[in-house]
């Protein structure tokens, strides 16, 4: 992407559709870095330490399971009362349709929960997976010296499948690196902390979840400073493609994906504005910054265990960073958005809605799944909350 001249400011649609086209064209562009024989890492989840395989100058890339697409076949094997996410990353890996998958020389995933603990069994018959074992708790010191302990079997499992030497300073260095980009993830989507917003929620979904797609690091990170800069230019210039009354909206819950477009989408659609994600792509992911001095395994266990996710009892971070989200965003109200057979988010609803409750923050949850078949309902129910609002 290119800055906008001093004269006039870019056309705002213009800055997302640059991640939305790296999306699109991310497979041709794998093809070409295998190719030219980069190894590839293919991830599912926040959990996993990224800055170990930027240490070992390996590409990675986040697993297809966007959509309901290749659930009948995973279904051919797995439960249908299955979490959506879970049958279609295992269909998108058996049928060979996301080009991420197959192209991927290695495949991490961790145990988030059971469905997906199993689902990496079957996986493993197919791709070479590595899993994490995640502790459930993240308040006790064993747990956080067994996460450290993983993160270093994964660096020497990383060298043994890539025939690479990770030392800790090119693991120091990556923690910066990736500090980097997550402090520019954080002011792109800090922008909206504006009255009103200078982009839309699926603008800011668009940049967020695209971003992953663009698999070159400087182009990243100089393409998200341009989309700051023209963001910003833009608003100085007049541009408001939000009004000033719509009411603005805080997303939690699951991990995000197409399901989060559709929930988004109906948002807007009824006059509101989603102005933070505090889902896995979004603020919980770049909200804060790893230590970058002394034990780099140790900072990136401390980091990485720290995730406010529903699977970890008890889970206090989720609730300390939504509600300084709801606070700094200027929240009208918070939509949960829950996916089916999910237990653990499914469980935790009752505290969010206790904790938003005790803040005087209106609440609801959805419960949805990756296909297009209750959208109607979905709109209906928003339509509701936000004329409450």
């Amino acid at each position: 992407m290119t800055t906008a001249p001093a004269s006039k400011t870019r056309d705002l649609p213009g800055i997302f559709d640059t991640f939305a086209e790296a999306r699109q064209k991310g497979f041709l562009t794998m093809k070409g870095l295998k190719d030219q024989g980069r190894g590839v890492v293919g991830i599912f989840c926040t959990y996993t330490p990224l800055e170990v395989f930027m240490a070992a100058d390996l590409v990675t890339v986040g697993l297809c399971s966007t959509s309901d697409e290749t659930i009948p076949e995973a279904e051919k094997e797995l439960p249908r009362n299955l979490c959506p996410l879970i049958k279609a990353s295992y269909g998108f890996a058996i049928t060979d349709k996301c080009p991420y998958m197959y192209f991927s020389d290695l495949v991490v995933g961790e145990t988030t929960c059971d469905g997906k603990k199993k689902m990496y069994e079957l996986l493993a018959k197919i791709k070479n997976v590595h899993v994490m074992e995640l502790p459930k708790s993240q308040n006790k010191p064993a747990s956080l010296a067994f996460w450290r302990e993983e993160i270093i079997a994964l660096a020497r499992e990383v060298e043994k499948v890539f025939g690479v030497v990770i030392t800790e300073e090119s693991l120091r260095d990556a923690i910066r690196r990736r500090n980097r980009e997550r402090a520019l993830l954080k002011e792109a989507y800090e922008l909206s902390k504006m009255t009103p917003p200078p982009m839309t929620g699926l603008q800011q979904l668009q940049l967020l979840f695209g971003f992953q797609f663009q698999f070159n690091e400087q182009a990243r990170l100089r393409g998200l400073e341009d989309s700051i800069a023209n963001l910003r230019a833009a608003y100085a210039a007049g541009q408001r493609p939000v009004g000033a009354d719509a009411r603005r909206i805080v997303i939690t819950g699951c991990p995000m994906g197409g399901v989060t477009e559709k929930v988004t989408r109906a948002i807007e659609e009824a006059g509101g504005v989603v102005v933070a994600y505090e889902n896995c792509t979004g603020a919980k992911q770049y909200d804060r910054q790893a230590r970058e001095t002394g034990d780099p395994y140790q900072a990136l266990a401390e980091y990485y265990l720290a995730i406010g996710c529903s699977v970890m009892s008890p889970n206090p971070n989720r609730l300390e960073l939504l509600g300084r989200l709801c606070e700094e965003f200027q929240a009208d109200g918070v939509i949960e958005m829950t996916l089916q057979a999910c237990h653990t988010y499914a469980i935790e609803t009752h505290t969010i809605r206790e904790f938003l409750r005790e803040k005087d923050i209106p609440f609801i949850s959805l419960e949805t799944d990756y296909s297009t078949g209750d959208i109607g309902q979905i709109k209906t129910r928003v339509g509701a909350f936000l004329e409450m609002l």
